[in-house]
């Protein structure tokens, strides 16, 4: 009887009006993905009803099919907003048990780690101490707040024009009688626990080298808390290029412009340094003293002052002291049949039979897709297309009401006979 042929369709349509409401619903939530309401015929199964006879028995929802197409990303500006653009789930750990998501707007909680609003933690690759990731096994991300270590100066490059129309000084050195050298500077380096240790260079013409013809300029160094010494002494041709050099006893040195610093125990217990001073590329023109590139390689300890997500995953923490340093990684997960996924709600996914398992791997490799930080994808529901389909979905209602109506009448009919 056509009773139930409109009740199945009234059914249908039902199910249909209610997908498409959740995603009406849904159109402001960040990385959802629409669904959309499969159907399929019923017919009755026996043996005695001929092929060519058969009525069908109405309508009834065989699936509902998410759209995983791209959102629109959209930029936030906040470090912890991560949109993805391409294939890819987030994987995401509730006490251990592993969901996916495509909700890029994480938080960290009062132990650091980065986690979204539910509490779940952002699965990733971690990084040692040194910065180096492990891509052994994905664990919850934690951004650590302690400081980063510092890093002892070893070397100072320095490079420097030394004035050829200087004339030698007639006294004899010393770093408080600035008439006594020709030329100085200074750079701040680093001892062991990151205190700061003044290093003075201090240059003296020492003529013209009666056997080479060379110009000779000697160099002492030491800090500011500390006495100066001679390290050595530079050679320049008659064309202000540096040809040899030589320590504090007269013996060349295995590089031109190499030389070695020995500054004792600093007061804040740090250890003592052995600092290499590179004065390789510096000139002896008919022009003013002064510096071309002053470097020196270690640093103080640092705290961090922000991070960023860049589009291969990686979190690179900035700290104060002006240093970067790599604090892990974050992972994209992809399926080999998407709508396979269980939807658990709250932007969540579980892996099933049906999806296969996941194919977990760096954003922008294989055929995972790459992460924009500071932004998110948005919801991909199209609102005009959904707007079209709920009138159409209740234009169907109406029809099947209309069915129901209709045998209604028939009945009627056949009972006034």
């Amino acid at each position: 009887m056509g009773y139930q042929q409109g009740l199945s369709g009234l059914a249908a349509a039902s199910n249909d009006l209610d997908v498409i409401g959740n995603n009406i619903a849904n159109a402001n939530t960040v990385g959802y993905k629409q669904s959309t309401a499969q159907f399929a015929d019923v017919y009755a199964n026996t043996v005695a009803t001929s092929v060519n006879t058969q009525i069908g028995l109405g309508a009834a929802l065989s699936q509902v099919q998410q759209n995983f197409s791209q959102g629109t990303i959209d930029t936030t500006g906040q470090a912890l907003d991560v949109a993805i653009n391409g294939n890819g789930f987030f994987q995401m750990s509730n006490n251990g048990t592993i969901t996916y998501s495509r909700n890029g707007v994480f938080q960290l909680d009062k132990n650091g780690y980065i986690t979204d609003a539910s509490g779940n933690d952002l699965m990733g690759y971690a990084a040692g101490t040194n910065g180096t990731v492990n891509t052994a096994q994905t664990v919850p991300l934690q951004v650590p707040t302690t400081n980063i270590a510092p890093v002892v100066t070893q070397n100072i490059t320095a490079q420097l024009n030394l004035n050829a129309q200087s004339t030698p000084p007639t006294s004899s050195f010393s770093p408080t009688d600035s008439t006594s050298y020709n030329y100085s500077t200074s750079i701040t380096a680093y001892d062991s626990l990151g205190g700061t240790q003044q290093v003075n260079m201090y240059f003296v013409d020492g003529g013209t080298d009666a056997t080479t013809g060379d110009q000779v300029w000697n160099v002492y160094a030491g800090t500011s808390s500390g006495s100066a010494s001679e390290v050595g002494s530079l050679s320049f041709n008659s064309s202000g290029a540096l040809v040899s050099s030589s320590d504090a006893a007269g013996v060349a040195t295995a590089g031109s412009g190499q030389m070695t610093l020995q500054i004792g125990a600093p007061a804040d217990g740090a250890k003592a340094m052995d600092v290499a001073l590179n004065f390789s590329g510096t000139t002896q023109y008919g022009s003013a003293n002064g510096v071309n590139n002053l470097a020196q390689d270690g640093y103080a300890s640092g705290t961090l002052s922000n991070f960023s997500i860049g589009s291969d995953g990686t979190i690179t923490g900035n700290y104060s002291n002006g240093q970067t340093k790599t604090l892990g990684q974050v992972v994209l997960a992809n399926f080999n049949n998407p709508n396979g996924l269980l939807n658990l709600g709250g932007n969540q996914f579980q892996e099933t039979a049906a999806s296969g398992v996941p194919q977990v791997s760096t954003p922008g490799s294989t055929n995972h897709g790459s992460l924009t930080g500071g932004a998110v994808e948005e919801s991909n529901v199209d609102l005009t297309n959904q707007l079209v389909d709920l009138i159409t979905a209740q234009r169907n209602y109406q029809a099947n009401a209309q069915t129901i109506k209709t045998q209604q009448t028939v009945d009627q009919t056949l009972l006034q006979m």
